[in-house]
């Protein structure tokens, strides 16, 4: 649609420029003019060569002090409060140049003139800047669609003002529970209380509600959401303040809601003594550095002020992106941490023992796998090549450098596995528990826990692109249960669990109480707004769909194989005393395995793993895998 302002707008910035300052020019004759006629009384009056001289030094000085004050670099469509500041100085400036000419040319400019033109000319000057942008704001308005910003509190000042700036929405209301802040006027948008969501709504339209809520507990976090999740409408939030703080987002990075708010779990403050025994002023590697737990390992290690940290990836673009995060985060956070990716696989242990050489590394947290069921279930060989004897020249190489630590990320599903996946995890816990007993040199420990919220492998991705697409969701089955926890708290506990290991120790993290996988999804689609559709509910927006077990999968995950746990120096990580191998019997099953492995001999490694302590019960649903 045609508007007076939009030629202008899409003028480019010298004509623009241009525009700006022959409007000027003639305004500052026009107001010096009208100074004298309303002074005068009357229209006429004698105009020499001396007015002249003062009208010209008068026109000048105005430009040149816009053009110093930045006048005609600002954008009028963002004019703020300092620019309009800027006007009334340079104006000043305009009025008393105006007076010193009438002096110094002996023009006819009456005393009371300047002062005059200088109310005038704040006018001329000033009037139409901030006309042009009450026409854009007017106009902008109207193409970003209006959404609710809940919280009044400096995260919700902050994001209002980004959103104003922005091209992507418009702040049409601002929520907030506290009586004190109702009415308050915020860069023009008015504080109401959350009793009067309805109306605004049916007034505004809005697309989505903004949570800008980080200065409240979890619990109250959570039950804020419990309200909110009534709501007909999507709830979005602003980052945390620490990722604000830390150069990860901006106020203005809107995302989804964090995932601990879709299960209601509160996370379990670390202990600092044991996160830094490992890593500060130490040489850290990190295998498959480019994975979601990777990465968090890698993030948190960095906080922690380690003298080197090396990421070792196989993926060219996962290194990449983990690089670029972890170097702006270092900036950031003004640390003088040394950053170095590495591309290669863990299954060259020729590769990993020289740079565990060249960078002399004191520990080693190895998250590389394969962990996704089915695919590893349908690629045999290559999940054991890669968890199996990746783990076991990984570790190789560490014993052969005297690394000090090694931690290997395990799972749930090595419990009792049914799948390849988890037997795999399983029998690289057991390789390294073999190692731990054949030396002393190299501390092998390994932390075993559930579902990490978020990660490439978790249901939460995919069950916010399902919904983002209009459904289905796909739900395996109805009664289907699996222990969730953060990256963070995961990531955070690995490397505390590493800190407290004894040579040969199986960790097991608490992971709380199981989530049931079909409310997770019910939740999810509500906190988005919309609404599940079903038999008793037709007029729904998203079907839940059930599609069956894969192949391999359990209803219910487990953390200990047996009941003989016992408790650490940590209320989260406790540690499970399991059978295990000698390293003699560990060869002979690895020089059979690898041999299975290249003649691509399937039931050959189904029958071993079988066979070792790996508790692996071989399924029935699987097709026949490559």
């Amino acid at each position: 649609m045609f508007t007076p302002i939009k030629p202008l707008l899409n003028a480019s910035r010298g004509k623009k420029r241009l525009i700006t300052a022959s409007y000027d020019m003639v305004a500052v004759v026009l107001s010096i003019y009208l100074a004298i006629v309303f002074r005068l009384g009357t229209t006429t009056f004698e105009f020499g060569i001396e007015e002249a001289a003062s009208f010209f030094a008068t026109n000048l000085a105005t430009v040149f002090c816009f053009i110093r004050l930045g006048m005609y670099r600002a954008v009028l469509r963002y004019m703020t409060l300092p620019a309009i500041g800027h006007i009334f100085l340079a104006v000043t400036l305009s009025a008393i140049t105006l007076a010193l000419s009438g002096f110094f040319f002996q023009s006819f400019i009456p005393r009371s003139v300047p002062f005059i033109y200088a109310g005038i000319a704040i006018l001329t000057l000033g009037g139409p800047r901030i006309l042009f942008r009450i026409l854009y704001e007017q106009y902008y308005k109207r193409s970003k669609p209006n959404v609710f910003i809940y919280g009044a509190g400096a995260t919700g000042r902050d994001l209002a003002y980004a959103l104003i700036q922005g091209n992507e929405y418009h702040p049409a209301a601002i929520l907030d529970d506290d009586s004190a802040k109702v009415g308050q006027i915020m860069y023009g948008i008015r504080v109401y209380h959350p009793s009067e969501f309805d109306g605004l709504r049916s007034l505004y339209q809005p697309v989505k509600l903004l949570l800008a809520i980080n200065n409240v507990t979890q619990g109250e976090r959570l039950r804020l959401l419990e309200k909110l999740a009534h709501w007909p409408i999507e709830i979005q939030s602003v980052p945390s303040v620490e990722d604000i703080a830390a150069g990860k987002n901006s106020v203005a990075d809107i995302k989804d809601l964090d995932i601990a708010d879709l299960l209601g779990r509160a996370p379990v403050e670390p202990d600092p003594t044991l996160l830094a025994k490992q890593i500060t002023n130490k040489n850290v590697l990190v295998t498959g550095a480019g994975g979601s737990i990777g990465l968090e390992i890698c993030q948190q290690a960095l906080k922690l002020k380690p003298a080197k940290l090396i990421l070792f990836e196989l993926n060219e673009y996962n290194l990449y992106r983990a690089h670029q995060t972890l170097s702006k985060m270092r900036i950031n956070l003004a640390l003088n941490v040394q950053l170095v990716a590495a591309l290669g696989s863990v299954q060259k242990e020729h590769r990993l023992s020289k740079l565990m050489a060249t960078h002399e590394i004191n520990t080693v947290y190895h998250t590389a796998a394969y962990k996704h069921v089915p695919l590893v279930e349908y690629n045999i060989v290559e999940g054991i090549r890669n968890n199996v004897f990746g783990t076991l020249a990984c570790a190789n190489a560490a014993i052969a450098n005297q690394v000090e630590s090694f931690t290997l990320i395990s799972t749930d599903k090595a419990v009792r596995p049914t799948n390849i996946m988890g037997a795999s995890k399983r029998l690289a816990e057991l390789v390294l528990q073999a190692l731990a007993d054949k030396q002393s040199q190299t501390t092998f420990t390994m932390v075993r826990f559930g579902n990490v919220l978020g990660s490439s492998g978790s249901v939460v991705p995919l069950f916010k692109s399902q919904i983002r697409a209009g459904g289905p969701v796909t739900v395996t089955h109805p009664d289907i249960t699996r222990y969730f926890m953060l990256i963070p708290e995961a990531a955070q506990l690995v490397i505390q669990a590493s800190a407290i290991g004894h040579n040969g120790q199986v960790f097991v993290l608490d992971m709380g109480e199981p989530v049931k996988i079909l409310d997770l999804a019910k939740r999810m689609i509500k906190l988005m707004g919309l609404r599940e559709k079903s038999t008793n509910n037709v007029d729904g927006d998203i079907e839940i769909k059930f599609t069956g077990l894969r192949p391999g999968e359990k209803l219910y995950e487990e953390l200990l194989i047996g009941d003989n746990v016992e408790g650490t120096g940590h209320e989260k990580i406790m540690t499970a005393c399991e059978d295990k191998l000698q390293w003699d019997d560990m060869t002979i099953l690895l020089s059979e395995l690898d041999s299975c492995c290249h003649y691509f001999d399937v039931e050959c490694i189904k029958r071993i793993l079988l066979e070792a302590p790996t508790g692996y019960m071989q399924p029935t649903n699987t097709k026949k895998p490559a």
